[in-house]
């Protein structure tokens, strides 16, 4: 792929994933990444947390944080509205918690002003 990227935490470059994990959009009001997976540096608890304004409201979902530096760089969606329930038990990365090395170029971006090829996930 052209646009191969691996996502760094913004905080201390912490390897948390890459773009060939991309798995779907980002929804309206949330700016995030959607991956399948993630490396073994993200960690998340077992405690929920519900979301108590934005696009998160009144949604249950678990807080990723890098190993490395504790910096939250994300959630995982436990339960949702019906317009968010294809993010269920995916990684959702906040984009101003991540910086993207390119690695065609060598070019580092923040994923904030990435945007990757669409991805849909299937039903």
């Amino acid at each position: 792929p052209e646009e191969c990227a691996v996502f760094h935490c913004r905080g201390c470059w912490t390897v948390l994933g890459d773009s060939l994990q991309l798995c779907g959009q980002e929804p309206p009001g949330l700016s995030v990444l959607i991956c399948f997976k993630v490396t073994n540096d993200v960690t998340w608890e077992d405690s929920l947390l519900v979301g108590l304004e934005g696009a998160l409201l009144g949604c249950a979902y678990y807080l990723l944080s890098c190993r490395s530096c504790g910096l939250a760089v994300g959630f995982i969606l436990h339960s949702c509205g019906s317009d968010l329930a294809y993010l269920r038990d995916l990684f959702c990365f906040f984009k101003d918690c991540i910086i993207c090395y390119f690695l065609k170029n060598q070019r580092i971006i923040e994923a904030s002003k990435v945007n990757f090829p669409p991805v849909t996930l299937k039903e």
